[in-house]
């Protein structure tokens, strides 16, 4: 798991959807949630985007809609962040259409050691930056999936609900590309369901 995220317990997703609750009348409440998530939002931007000023500006736009949208929040299960994913995950796609640009996804080399180390392989420098270029050239729905499992530790139904797919559809893109990165570089992964 990244040191940026948490999977949360059934517990933890009720006792935060209580603070959702609250946070529909009371913009204190809200703020919990805004520093809790603030800072993982910003760099899934970030990572998006490769614009400091830009993901600033998409992250207060997600914020915002989301405390505008608040009443229109219907728990499903999930961690609060699902749904502050998805729109953010809206927000940059808004961004891209807008400005007519090619979705970037910028990968940090710390990220992907943290993808290395959770392989059953020993692997030398030159491996890693292999494999830095050849995901930046990986398509963007497969790196999104790659991103959102790995990078922000996110379950198959929470991946499903950010990029609106079936939870099928969100482990078969998955796995398909992890099937590209095995076949690529003999990787081979440990992760569970």
């Amino acid at each position: 798991m990244s040191a940026s995220t948490e999977s949360m317990t059934e517990e933890e997703i009720l006792k935060e959807n209580e603070l959702v609750e609250r946070s529909r009348n009371d913009s204190r409440a809200f703020g919990e949630l805004y520093e809790k998530y603030f800072d993982r939002i910003y760099y899934f931007l970030l990572r998006q985007t490769d614009d400091e000023e830009i993901a600033g500006d998409l992250c207060s736009q997600t914020f915002v809609n989301a405390l505008n949208s608040l009443s229109r929040y219907a728990f499903r299960g999930l961690p609060f962040s699902a749904w502050l994913y998805k729109i953010a995950s809206n927000e940059v796609n808004k961004h891209y259409r807008k400005s007519k640009g090619k979705k970037i996804f910028s990968i940090e080399e710390i990220k992907v050691r943290e993808l290395v180390d959770r392989s059953d392989e020993d692997w030398d420098e030159e491996i890693i930056q292999r494999l830095l270029t050849y995901l930046k050239d990986l398509p963007t729905d497969m790196l999104q999936v790659l991103e959102l499992r790995f990078f922000e530790d996110k379950d198959f139904k929470e991946i499903a609900f950010i990029l609106d797919m079936t939870e099928s559809g969100a482990k078969m893109r998955t796995y398909r590309a992890l099937d590209k990165l095995r076949k690529n570089f003999s990787i081979k992964m440990k992760y569970d369901e």
